[in-house]
């Protein structure tokens, strides 16, 4: 579709005899937050590991933009503007909480290695910037006052945010987060639900769109209302808005398992 900042187009996956995903479509515009939802093994991580280059479909075409993704290196989709998250936190836990945002945005930092070496003007400057944008997003996260800790001794729900403002470092067009309210209280997620919409209102990623993985489904039909896609053994059984996907027998089959009646017919 035109203006679309990504496009799966009958996307599938097999891992020997076994299809993970099968024939999976999606088409994300900007400003989107879109829910990706299934029981465990329904295939979803799969879809995000595709998304971004982890994983190369067997069949059918990935494109960012108007860029076919295939034969592209995770680094190289991240420089098109598609950035994520991880089920299981990725940190660089023996660097500090700021360091690991600044890292995030390391390929808008404008200087050589011959400039970081001999810490020119040209790298002082860009390393000041580069220090205030990752200041501004520990600020959103509400992590500024521990920008100093090892990431490492951060709580594990403040891992969690870092992660996403790390991922936010990179200036992504879309943002991928794979459960990032695993491990969170109520209140913690809450403040997170409310996190994530709150991106958008920054300037800077007022366009930015958001394809979430969640567990949670308090907070799958806060957060995305409008448009959640169903997964159940790696196939879509259902898409449509939050009220229709908790209403839909299909998912709630996929879930809870056919009734015991149904299952003696």
């Amino acid at each position: 579709m035109a203006n679309s900042l990504l496009d799966a187009r009958h996307v599938t996956i097999r891992f020997g005899g076994l299809t993970a995903v099968s024939d999976f479509n999606l088409t994300i515009q900007p400003r989107e937050i879109i829910g990706l939802i299934g029981p465990n093994g329904a295939g979803k991580t799969t879809v995000f590991n595709m998304l971004t280059g982890v994983y190369k479909p067997t069949d059918g075409d990935i494109f960012v933009g108007d860029v076919l993704t295939l034969a592209l290196k995770p680094y190289e989709i991240t420089a098109l503007g598609v950035a994520r998250t991880f089920q299981n936190i990725r940190l660089f836990k023996e660097l500090s909480v700021l360091d690991n945002v600044k890292i995030g945005g390391h390929r808008h930092y404008e200087y050589s290695a011959l400039a970081g070496v001999l810490h020119t003007n040209r790298f002082l400057k860009a390393e000041e910037l580069a220090e205030s944008k990752a200041l501004e997003l520990l600020r959103i996260f509400n992590l500024e006052h521990r920008a100093g800790d090892y990431a490492k001794n951060l709580p594990y729900g403040d891992q969690r945010r870092l992660e996403i403002a790390r991922a936010l470092a990179s200036k992504p067009k879309l943002l991928l987060l794979d459960e990032p309210a695993a491990g969170l209280n109520d209140s913690e997620t809450l403040a997170l639900v409310q996190t994530i919409r709150g991106i958008q209102g920054i300037p800077e990623f007022g366009q930015i769109a958001i394809l979430v993985i969640e567990h949670n489904m308090d907070l799958m039909m806060e957060l995305c209302k409008e448009r959640i896609i169903v997964l159940n053994f790696g196939k879509t059984i259902f898409r449509g808005t939050a009220a229709e996907v908790r209403a839909d027998p299909n998912v709630i089959e996929a879930y809870l398992g056919v009734p015991t009646e149904a299952a003696e017919v």
